[in-house]
């Protein structure tokens, strides 16, 4: 009877599974604040998306962590087309071409500063030189086969700066999938660690939302979607349902939320501890994100549900 008339139902289609990618061959560290998630070098990163494609997961979001030695103070590696994104990206399109790609599209990995953009002579970030990277970048993420590309620092103006130059490259079927609404939280943490990319010295409440306003989150949205969006993130979930609510109710664009590494220890953490039923715990919050108003969910419980639900 609960079946036959439950309101909400998670999508299996429209779970998104984040990898971190490396240097290296046959590389697979797990990642310590993070259980059960591991970096992968790219021939690593293709077999992990064999796994995946496999139990079900239609798309992936690639976030790359260079070397150190490659990190500089204008994110140049980010855009080479040799990077470690690029790479992946066309080998796992190479394996599997019916797989989607989506790419993390911002800096904070490759500077070796730590923050989403290039910085001016007094240290704080500037916007309207950072488009011009964030617009080359996307431009060699499109090359390599990528399908979406994920702009995530909160620079404004990126999305249309972005279009126009996938636009006028001929990659007009790129998508934008915006980071629209991302808040400076405290559940970015574990991801920090993941990805290496703690900022060397501030942090980016200047750049990133306060948690406190919703309304602002609205306009965020709006702008992106007047720039050319194709789909539009909440970022993080729980804590922000409100939110996603609101912005599903503001446009017709797919809302994507993304259920950030902090939420998912947090529920790996007490399931170690035996505080709480995992399988229910994660059916209860996804489904609450998709009730939130949720057309896509990135998380990293993605692969674990789907090879439970689908098996």
């Amino acid at each position: 009877m609960r079946a036959l008339v439950r309101e909400t139902r998670i999508n299996p289609d429209g779970l998104v599974q984040p990898l971190f990618v490396v240097e290296g061959t046959n590389v697979v560290q797990p990642i310590g604040s993070m259980p059960g998630v591991s970096r992968y070098s790219v021939d690593a990163v293709v077999r992990e998306c064999r796994e995946l494609d496999a139990v079900g997961v239609r798309a992936v979001l690639l976030f790359g962590i260079p070397d150190e030695a490659q990190k500089d103070a204008y994110a140049t590696v980010n855009y080479d087309p040799n990077g470690i994104v690029q790479r992946a990206a066309a080998a796992i399109k190479d394996a599997l071409p019916k797989l989607l790609v989506i790419a993390d599209l911002c800096n904070c990995e490759y500077t070796d500063h730590g923050h989403c953009g290039i910085l001016d002579h007094t240290g704080d970030v500037d916007n309207d030189q950072t488009l011009d990277l964030l617009a080359k970048t996307a431009l060699s993420y499109a090359h390599a086969g990528v399908d979406i590309v994920a702009p995530s620092d909160m620079m404004d103006g990126r999305v249309a700066a972005i279009r126009t130059a996938l636009d006028d490259d001929g990659f007009t079927k790129t998508a934008i999938m915006s980071y629209a609404a991302k808040y400076a939280s405290a559940f970015y943490g574990p991801f920090r660690e993941a990805a290496e990319s703690t900022p060397a010295f501030g942090d980016r409440r200047t750049y990133q939302m306060d948690p406190a306003n919703g309304r602002e989150a609205l306009k965020e949205v709006r702008l992106d979607v007047e720039e050319g969006a194709d789909i539009v993130m909440v970022k993080p979930a729980m804590a922000y349902l409100d939110v996603v609510r609101a912005v599903r109710e503001s446009t017709d664009l797919p809302v994507a939320v993304y259920h950030v590494s902090g939420e998912y220890s947090m529920l790996k953490g007490a399931a170690e501890r035996g505080w709480i039923d995992e399988v229910r715990a994660v059916e209860e919050t996804l489904t609450a994100i998709a009730r939130a108003g949720a057309d896509v969910i990135i998380t990293y419980f993605a692969k674990d549900y789907l090879r439970r639900v689908r098996a």
